[in-house]
């Protein structure tokens, strides 16, 4: 039985095209095996991968993926990541992170493995602090979110949701974006993404983070064309992607420091 909340919520936001997308998001993503530079291929959605390629990758230095399970994402960016380069992978949930260390250790070769670190920690709690790291020189952040079609195939969850989960989501969203924001070297990469498809906890969030720090966010292509263009990013929906998605991804540069300024730290 599908929650009434849950109907109204998005027959409200996709008027007429809400139907054909819930039939969607109810079969199987388009997924990929993606194996290049790994010792097997992995299977994720497609929409996935493009989010972990819109990231720029520096020729060194160390790039995060703030909440990096199921590792997906991490084995794209460690595929493609020069060998001057190192990878956090980070997961606060310790039985995720168990899973995303299983995944590693499976998929990439001894080489790369070793510039794979896996952390624990909580990236919202790390704005403006300093870290064993420093900077990060690329950031990923795929975000936790409302997860609509694993919520619309999970009758438990399905039953549970109200109108209170994506705005609480947006809420724990934002203080990670502020917080990789921060923790991000000037002229640097950083990318946002969820797999939500409300615009609470996509554009809207990312308009918080051009409201706070204003010129310093420069923003940047996710670098690929398929879904439809959003205010600040590009929304992959399964209903017009052939499966994909959905994935809502936004990207940004952070500006360089101007000469005589002090950066936050």
């Amino acid at each position: 039985m599908l929650s009434r909340d849950f109907e109204s919520y998005y027959q409200n936001i996709y008027g007429s095209r809400w139907p054909l997308l819930k039939e969607s998001l109810l079969t199987p993503p388009a997924s990929v095996a993606y194996g290049e530079g790994l010792t097997k291929p992995y299977i994720l959605d497609r929409a996935s991968a493009l989010a972990a390629f819109s990231l720029k990758l520096p020729k060194s230095g160390i790039i995060l993926d703030a909440c990096a399970a199921p590792g997906g994402k991490s084995l794209v960016v460690a595929s493609r990541m020069g060998k001057a380069a190192e990878l956090l992978a980070n997961e606060l949930s310790a039985e995720r992170r168990r899973r995303l260390v299983n995944v590693l250790d499976e998929h990439l070769d001894a080489e790369k493995r070793s510039r794979v670190k896996v952390s624990g920690f909580d990236a919202a709690s790390l704005g403006g602090r300093k870290t064993e790291w420093g900077r990060f020189d690329a950031i990923l952040l795929d975000a936790p979110c409302s997860s609509e079609r694993h919520v619309l195939q999970n009758e438990k969850a399905l039953e549970a949701w109200t109108a209170a989960r994506p705005r609480f989501l947006s809420r724990r969203q934002w203080s990670l974006l502020s917080a990789a924001f921060l923790l991000l070297r000037p002229g640097a990469s950083l990318v946002y993404a969820t797999c939500a498809i409300s615009d609470e906890e996509n554009d809207a969030v990312v308009s918080r983070l051009f409201a706070k720090y204003g010129e310093e966010v420069i923003p940047d292509e996710p670098g690929f064309a398929e879904g439809e263009k959003t205010k600040y990013g590009r929304l992959i929906l399964p209903d017009a992607c052939q499966g994909m998605g959905p994935m809502y991804v936004a990207a940004f540069l952070k500006r360089e420091t101007r000469t005589g300024a002090v950066q936050k730290v």
